[in-house]
């Protein structure tokens, strides 16, 4: 059987998998799905969940906030800010709602916390212009 190696690339932790017999994902086209010898290949991950099918018939399962992933050589590479992986997909569903949907949350409200700031900096610099 062909396979191809994934590594996985996180702001916290890296690691490299074996054997990999094909890899699912989605982006904002859709679902696709990747085999060993596949041309080269990048596009940006949505949140969710990925699928790995390795060699031996076993399954597991890849949660991400979003991330980029870049297929060459036969090596498929995931950069993201963090990833959980679980062989469960009833256990990582529960865990990608619970961590990964809250930190979504966090970061959204930083970024509406940086535009009110860039806001109220423009309205002094537009005073202090008129001064």
């Amino acid at each position: 059987m062909n396979t191809f190696t994934l590594h996985l690339l996180a702001a916290d932790r890296t690691e490299i998998i074996e054997n990999v017999a094909s890899f699912t994902g989605e982006d904002k086209s859709g679902s696709f799905g990747l085999l060993a010898q596949h041309d080269r290949f990048m596009t940006a991950l949505t949140f969710g969940l990925a699928r790995l099918a390795l060699a031996d018939g076993s399954r597991e399962y890849l949660g991400f906030p979003g991330g980029l992933l870049y297929f060459v050589d036969n090596e498929l590479r995931i950069s993201t800010r963090r990833y959980l992986r679980d062989t469960d997909v009833g256990r990582i569903t529960q865990a990608l709602t619970r961590e990964l949907l809250e930190e979504e949350q966090a970061l959204e409200q930083t970024r509406r916390k940086l535009h009110r700031l860039e806001t109220e900096m423009l309205r002094r610099l537009a005073e202090l212009g008129q001064a």
